[in-house]
C-alpha cells in the first residue's frame, strides 16, 4: 500500500474509531450512575483531548500593554523560583548499595535472598504468559523488577550480546528499582516488571520470530523496565490540574512519560550504571530514538490512535511463506513494537484471574488515594477516584468491553493464532466481573435534562449471549464527515469491531445523541 494511502488510511480508521466510541460512552453514560462514571473514565483516560482556547475580545493598547508586563513580571517570579529545581530532573537521587546487593556474581538471580530456590521455581515461568510475579518480588525481598530483568537477560543472552558487564547490569536493575516508589499502590516496580516480562513473551511470539533485530529487542525491554519510574501514583491530568513542576516542565503533554524516559536515561549516568557503555554511538542514538517512541506510546490519551494504526496494519499485513509477519522497514517494525509495549501495559486483564483481582485492587487504591487528595484540595474528583461512588466491578467491565478487548483482539488478528489463549482468558475475566456487579437496584439516576434514568439498569439482571461493538459509519456521519471521506476513500476505510460475550441485556448500538466533546 502507498504510503499516502496507508496515512489516510489510518486517518480515517482513527476518526471513525473516535466517533462511534463516543457515541457508545455517550449512551453508557445515560443508563446509571456508575454507568456514567465508567464512561467519564475512558472518555478521559484514553481519549486525546483536544484543548479548545477562548478567544479575547479585542481591548485598548494601553490595557493591552499593560496586561503584557504583568504577565512579564509574574512570568519572571516563577522562573525565580523554580531555577532551584528546574535545572535539574526531579526525581533523581543519589542511592548506594551494599557489594553484597550489588554486582554479585554469585547471585543466580541478581539479587540477594534466603529463599533462592523458591524464587528459582517462580522465574521457570520467566517464558509463560501468567507468570505470578507477586511471588517473584516475596522470595526475590522485593526485587522484582531486577530479578525478572535479570532472567530475561540471561534467556536472552543479551549481555553478552551487547557486552553488558554482569556487576554493572545488576548496579543499573537495582537503582532503577529504587526510584520506583514503594508506596505507591500500581505504578511500582512490581508492574514494570509484569510489564517487562509481558514484552518478553509477545517479543517470542513465533509471527514475529526472527522479525526485529537484537537492538530492537533490548529497546523494547529497556522501555518496558524504565516506563513508570518515578510514577507519583497519580495521572497526567492531576498533574495538570494542580500546576505540578512536572507539568510546568513538560508543557502538560505526556508529562508523566517525558519524566519517566528523563530519570530511565538519567539513572545510566550514574556510578556503574551505563548497561550500554559499549554500543557503538550509532547504536545508541537508534536505541535511544526506539526507547523514546516506545515509552510515550504508553501515554493511555494515544490509546486510539495506536489502535487505529494497529488495526490499519492487520488489514494489510503480509506474510512470510512459513506465516511469520513481513516487516521489512523501520516504521513497521516500530509500530509494532510500540502496541506490543501497550498491550503489555494493558494485560492485566489477560493473567489468571487470581492475579488480575489483585491488580485490579492495587489500581483502585491508587485511584482513591488520588481521589482522596483531590477531595482534601477541594478539587472536583477524578472519575473513578471517588471511594464512596466508584463501582470496581462495572469499571473493570467498561475497561475490558471499550479498551482492552479491541486492542488484543487486533494483535491476535495481527499474530492470528498465537494470542487466541490469551483473548479466551481475557473474556473468561470479563464475564466474571460481569457476574460480580450487585445485583440490588443503584438509586435513580438523574440525566443532563432532570429525567430519570430507570434504576439498576446496568447494575446487573439478565445478560446477553453475546455483545457486539462494530465500528462503522451511520448515514449521519456519512453526512458530517463527506469531504473528510471523499478525500480519503481511495486509502479504503478501517473497520474496527469489538466482540464481547455476555454483553449486558441492554443493547449498545449507536444512538442519536451527540458525541462527548472531545
Amino acid at each position: 500500500m502507498p504510503e499516502a494511502n496507508y496515512l489516510f488510511s489510518v486517518s480515517w480508521g482513527y476518526i471513525k474509531f473516535k466517533r462511534m466510541l463516543n457515541r457508545e460512552l455517550s449512551h453508557l453514560s445515560e443508563m446509571s450512575r456508575s454507568g456514567n462514571q465508567v464512561s467519564e473514565y475512558i472518555s478521559n483516560t484514553f481519549i486525546e483531548k483536544q484543548n479548545e482556547l477562548e478567544l479575547p475580545c479585542p481591548v485598548p493598547k494601553s490595557r493591552e500593554r499593560k496586561r503584557r508586563q504583568g504577565q512579564k513580571q509574574q512570568q519572571q517570579q516563577q522562573q525565580q523560583q523554580q531555577s532551584g529545581t528546574m535545572t535539574q530532573i526531579s526525581g533523581v537521587r543519589k542511592v548506594s548499595h551494599t557489594p553484597s546487593i550489588c554486582g554479585s556474581t554469585n547471585n543466580r538471580f541478581g539479587v540477594k535472598t534466603d529463599q533462592e530456590e523458591l524464587l528459582s521455581k517462580d522465574l521457570e515461568g520467566i517464558n509463560k504468559w501468567g507468570l505470578n510475579i507477586f511471588k517473584v518480588a516475596e522470595h526475590s525481598h522485593n526485587r522484582p523488577l531486577t530479578s525478572i530483568m535479570y532472567s530475561i537477560f540471561q534467556e536472552r543472552d543479551l549481555m553478552r550480546t551487547f557486552k553488558i558487564p554482569t556487576d554493572t547490569f545488576v548496579t543499573f536493575m537495582v537503582t532503577l528499582e529504587d526510584h520506583y516508589h514503594s508506596d505507591v499502590a500500581y505504578h511500582n516496580s512490581l508492574h514494570a516488571a509484569d510489564v517487562a516480562q509481558s514484552t518478553h513473551i509477545l517479543l517470542s511470539t513465533p509471527a514475529l520470530d526472527e522479525v526485529f533485530t537484537d537492538l530492537e529487542i533490548l529497546a523494547a525491554i529497556f522501555a518496558a523496565a524504565i516506563h513508570d519510574v518515578d510514577h507519583p501514583g497519580v495521572t497526567n491530568q492531576f498533574l495538570i490540574n494542580t500546576n505540578s513542576e512536572l507539568a510546568l516542565m513538560y508543557n502538560d503533554e505526556s508529562v508523566l512519560e517525558n519524566h519517566h524516559l528523563a530519570v530511565g536515561f538519567k539513572l545510566l549516568q550514574g556510578d556503574n550504571c551505563d548497561i550500554f557503555q559499549n554500543l557503538t554511538k550509532n547504536q545508541k542514538q537508534t536505541l535511544r530514538r526506539m526507547v523514546i517512541d516506545m515509552v510515550l506510546a504508553t501515554d493511555m490519551s494515544k490509546h486510539m490512535s495506536l489502535l487505529a494504526n494497529l488495526k490499519t496494519m492487520v488489514e494489510t499485513k503480509k506474510v512470510t511463506s512459513s506465516g511469520v509477519l513481513l516487516l521489512d522497514n523501520y516504521t513497521d517494525r516500530m509500530q509494532v513494537l510500540r502496541n506490543m509495549v501497550h498491550c503489555a501495559d494493558l494485560s492485566n486483564p489477560t493473567k489468571p484471574l487470581e492475579l488480575y483481582r489483585q491488580w485490579t485492587d492495587r489500581i483502585m487504591d491508587e485511584f482513591f488515594h488520588q481521589g482522596d487528595r483531590e477531595r482534601e484540595r477541594g478539587m472536583e474528583i477524578s472519575p473513578m477516584c471517588d471511594k464512596h461512588t466508584a463501582s470496581v466491578e462495572r469499571t473493570q467491565v467498561g475497561f475490558i468491553d471499550y479498551i482492552v478487548h479491541p486492542l488484543w483482539e487486533t494483535w491476535a488478528d495481527l499474530v492470528h493464532p498465537d494470542a487466541q489463549d490469551i483473548l479466551d482468558t481475557l473474556e473468561d475475566n470479563r464475564n466474571w466481573y460481569q457476574r460480580m456487579i450487585p445485583q440490588s437496584p443503584s438509586p435513580p439516576f438523574y440525566t443532563s435534562d432532570g429525567e430519570s434514568g430507570q434504576p439498576g439498569e446496568l447494575e446487573g439482571g439478565p445478560v446477553a449471549s453475546k455483545f457486539q461493538f462494530e465500528l462503522t459509519l451511520d448515514d449521519q456521519d456519512e453526512q458530517d464527515v463527506g469531504g473528510e471521506r471523499a478525500a480519503m476513500e481511495t486509502a479504503g476505510g478501517v473497520t474496527l469491531q469489538h466482540h464481547a460475550r455476555d454483553r449486558d441485556a441492554v443493547e449498545m448500538t449507536p444512538c442519536d445523541v451527540s458525541p462527548a466533546e472531545t
